[in-house]
């Protein structure tokens, strides 16, 4: 049994010393970097990467590459909660007030609680969001976790296919190995076509993250509640928390971590003159 476990211990050492090199490799390869693409890539950033592409480098490269290129074109460290407060206002998507049982930051979407018609803006109001999450991440933590309630949603106020894959192609092209899991809480059997198109934008790593949630099915609720605790998970998810969005709170929380977002960039002053 010694020899077994002393077995194990060198090979994950030895696995641990192929992924730096691999590291290392894919560093040497991008060549040098500037300004936030410089803070962006960082050793986890790159193990992220490399990790999306089974270890990799050159299509690690190539990914990095083209999230290097979107980030610095979309800017959305410079994204400010005032140019995207209004898509917030019914709670349609926030960062919820509790973790997983993980210590992981919680996103909560909403999607029966649709307001607005602008696709851009709807995307913007994402990207922040996601932003906002890996900002309030622990450092120990590299993932996020999602719970999405089905209330009130329905065909009508489903987002077109079109934000959907965008918005997907985003999260799995630009944000690789931020999402835990997505708990999809209760949808209406009407969202089985919806998911039907919609499943065919996810690579397989992400698909196998989307966990579909009923009441009546008790293993799909055993599955969900074990990285939730109870006190924490809100009623409308099986839990015994009340859920409450109070946007002015919420906005306010925001406005605190735009602060902190930026001087995280190195963007103080160009915050300061969008205050002013």
């Amino acid at each position: 049994m010694f020899r077994r476990k002393q077995n194990s211990r060198h090979s994950q050492e030895h696995d641990l010393q192929q992924q730096e090199s691999k590291v290392k490799e894919l560093r040497a390869e991008i060549g040098p970097l500037s300004g936030s693409s410089l803070q962006y890539c960082s050793d986890a950033c790159l193990r992220r990467y490399l990790e999306a592409r089974n270890w990799n480098v050159e299509k690690a490269k190539k990914m990095l590459e083209e999230t290097v290129k979107w980030r610095s074109m979309y800017k959305p460290e410079e994204i400010r909660w005032h140019e995207v407060a209004i898509e917030g206002e019914t709670g349609k998507a926030f960062r919820a007030n509790f973790h997983d049982r993980q210590g992981r930051t919680v996103l909560i979407m909403r999607p029966g609680y649709q307001n607005t018609k602008s696709a851009d803006n709807q995307i913007r109001h994402l990207v922040y969001l996601l932003e906002n999450a890996i900002l309030n991440l622990p450092v120990d933590q590299e993932k996020m976790s999602w719970l999405v309630d089905f209330t009130g949603w329905s065909i009508s106020n489903a987002v077109p296919i079109k934000l959907a894959r965008e918005s997907t192609n985003i999260l799995q092209n630009h944000y690789p190995e931020r999402l835990a899991f997505a708990f999809l809480y209760n949808p209406p059997r009407i969202f089985e076509a919806f998911w039907k198109i919609a499943k065919y934008f996810l690579d397989q790593k992400t698909f196998e993250k989307v966990k579909f949630v009923y009441p009546e099915n008790e293993e799909s609720v055993k599955l969900m509640r074990s990285y939730f605790d109870d006190e924490n998970l809100p009623i409308e998810f099986g839990g015994k928390a009340t859920l409450k969005y109070d946007h002015e709170e919420f906005s306010r929380l925001m406005v605190g971590d735009d602060l902190k977002t930026a001087s995280f960039w190195g963007l103080e002053s160009q915050l300061q003159k969008t205050t002013t």
